[in-house]
This record gives C-alpha cells, structure tokens and sequence, in this order.
C-alpha cells in the first residue's frame, strides 16, 4: 500500500520539476515584471488586443501582459515591452494557447 503522504508529493512533483526545469518562471513573481505587466496594461489602454476580441476590462486580474514571441526563457524577449500584447484572460487561455500549440497564428 503507498503511504499517502508519499502519493500526494508525488501528484506536486510535475510543477516543482517544471520550474526547476524553467528558471526564468521565477521572473513573473517580481516587482520588475508587475510594474512591466501595470506599464503593458495601461499602454494597450485595458483592452484585449485580440483582433476577435478587442473587450475592455476593468478588473486587471482578468488581463495577461503575453508576449508574442515565446521567451523560451530569453532574458532580452521576456522584459522587450514591444514583444508584449494585452489579453483578455480568456482569449489568452484559449486562443493563445491553442495557437502556440499548433504552431500558427488563429487570428
């Protein structure tokens, strides 16, 4: 029988190896890239740049500063303002993500 603890480390494992995997995930949680996303979000003017979208969103927590160009942890790519769009939550979640899953642009 497998100890529970041991069951319930294992399920956690996959995240902890994947930012061990990616270092730079470790830049999102400072006050240089918040103020970057605030910079981002005010620029675009609080509005999803998805050309099938293009909702304005009052709640920040709803945005996501994505970058166009995938960083793959290139420190130049991730912190280029100009390689950086305002989403919505949502389009980013779904058409974005199914976009660089696919390897082309859906919109």
């Amino acid at each position: 029988m497998t100890p529970r603890i041991g069951a319930k480390a294992a399920a956690l494992a996959p995240s902890a190896r994947r930012d061990e995997e990616q270092p730079w995930r470790k830049w999102y949680k400072t006050a240089a890239w918040q103020e970057l996303r605030l910079s981002v979000l005010v620029r675009d003017m609080f509005t999803c740049r998805m050309e099938s979208c293009g909702r304005f969103v009052v709640d920040t927590s709803q945005l996501v500063a994505d970058h166009k160009i995938r960083h793959q942890g290139d420190h130049e790519l991730f912190w280029d303002e100009g390689n950086l769009q305002t989403l919505c939550k949502h389009c980013h979640d779904s058409l974005k993500q199914r976009e660089e899953r696919s390897g082309f642009r859906a919109w």
